[in-house]
């Protein structure tokens, strides 16, 4: 079980990261790529290494993550802070974000952990900095993303 390839896609996205703060910043589009990039290199890479154990946990992660998330926003009306939409709370992409870090971490490591957990607060900060969220809608996303895997780990 290799480590070298997930570190080197997570070292991208915290590249890409650290190019957007040197110009203006879409903060949309920052946490989207932090999102979806750490869903994807949580399903990708036990995938690439036929780990079918791991990919199997990070799918019922990310699973219960969205399906938490999701049961929010339809169960609680709240406005955006844009006032694009009522499905303000709780933040998917940060529940996605966290839930495929722990994924990550479970599978690799801490160090790699520490890297994707990183990346997911980024996330989470580029929601509230493109008015997508409140804060609170964040911290419950995060919270989210922690009881989806520890239901995942527990039923698994």
């Amino acid at each position: 079980m290799s480590t070298l390839y997930p570190l080197i896609l997570l070292a991208s996205i915290w590249l890409f990261f650290f190019a957007q703060l040197s110009t203006s910043i879409n903060w949309q589009f920052v946490s989207d790529v932090g999102a979806y990039g750490l869903v994807t290199t949580a399903i990708a890479f036990p995938v690439f290494y036929g780990e079918w154990q791991e990919l199997q946990q990070a799918l019922l992660i990310i699973a219960c993550a969205s399906a938490i998330g999701l049961l929010g926003k339809l169960l609680i009306s709240a406005k955006r802070p844009d006032l694009s939409g009522n499905d303000s709370f709780p933040s998917n992409h940060t529940a996605n974000a966290v839930a495929a870090s722990t994924a990550l971490m479970l599978c690799y490591g801490w160090f790699i952990g520490l890297l994707s957990y990183g990346l997911a607060v980024c996330v989470g900060l580029g929601r509230v900095k493109a008015f997508k969220h409140h804060w609170r809608d964040v911290v419950v996303g995060l919270g989210v993303g922690l009881v989806a895997a520890v239901i995942a780990v527990k039923y698994m």
